[in-house]
Order: C-alpha cells, then sequence, then structure tokens
C-alpha cells in the first residue's frame, strides 16, 4: 500500500507559479521535476489555484454597446486598410506618369525636376 503524499499550499503555488513563468514546458515536465506521480496532480491545482490562461479558457465579458463598438471598429479599420491601399495604387499610377511625361518631354534628371518644381533649389 502506497503512502498519501499531501503537497503543502505554497508548494502547490510554486509549482503553479513556475508553470506560468515558463519554467517548465508542460505540466508533465513540472510532475517529472517534483517527482509529482499523480496524472491529473497538477491540473486539479491550477483548477483551485492558478490562472485562466494555463487551462486555456478566455472569458470576455462585455456590454451590447461595447460588441457594436467592436464590430464598428473593426469595419472601419477594414475600410482604412482599404482606402490607404487605394492611396499607395494611385501614388504609383501617378509616379508611373510623372516618369512616362518627363521622358517624353525629354528631362533626364526626375529628381531635379522635382524639386525645380517644388520650389526647392
Amino acid at each position: 500500500m502506497d503512502a498519501t503524499i499531501r503537497y503543502s499550499e505554497a508548494f502547490k503555488l510554486q509549482v503553479i507559479r513556475e508553470l506560468e513563468e515558463g519554467k517548465f514546458e508542460n505540466q508533465a515536465a513540472a510532475a517529472r521535476a517534483y517527482g509529482i506521480r499523480g496524472r491529473m496532480t497538477i491540473r486539479q491545482w491550477i483548477a483551485k489555484y492558478g490562472r485562466t490562461q494555463l487551462l486555456k479558457k478566455v472569458i470576455r465579458v462585455q456590454k451590447p454597446e461595447e460588441i457594436n463598438e467592436v464590430k464598428q471598429l473593426r469595419k472601419q479599420v477594414r475600410e482604412l486598410k482599404d482606402a490607404l491601399a487605394d492611396a499607395h495604387l494611385d501614388l504609383k499610377i501617378e509616379q508611373a506618369y510623372l516618369r512616362i511625361a518627363c521622358r517624353t518631354a525629354g528631362i533626364d534628371d526626375l529628381e531635379d525636376f522635382k524639386k525645380k518644381h517644388a520650389g526647392i533649389r
């Protein structure tokens, strides 16, 4: 008959803290390091004392207006990304047209042309 092993609360908290800090790759590694034989022992400690990220649970409480706000903000971000992409495309087209126009007009130094017409000398 095996003896029942009782772990102190301080020991349990130390093991959980080390897991949360990333000292061990997983619960099995922590159990091996400390000689904890029960397969579910550390999981039970986490359920009782640990943070929710070790249980892989995310609980998010939102008011209805917050949910709507998040949806609106995500939509706005998509619209802004699209507008930025369009602006970049417009800029590239304008730059290409300027190069073609300068080449057609016999202007070799595009940067010099830009400086002269921007008022910079």
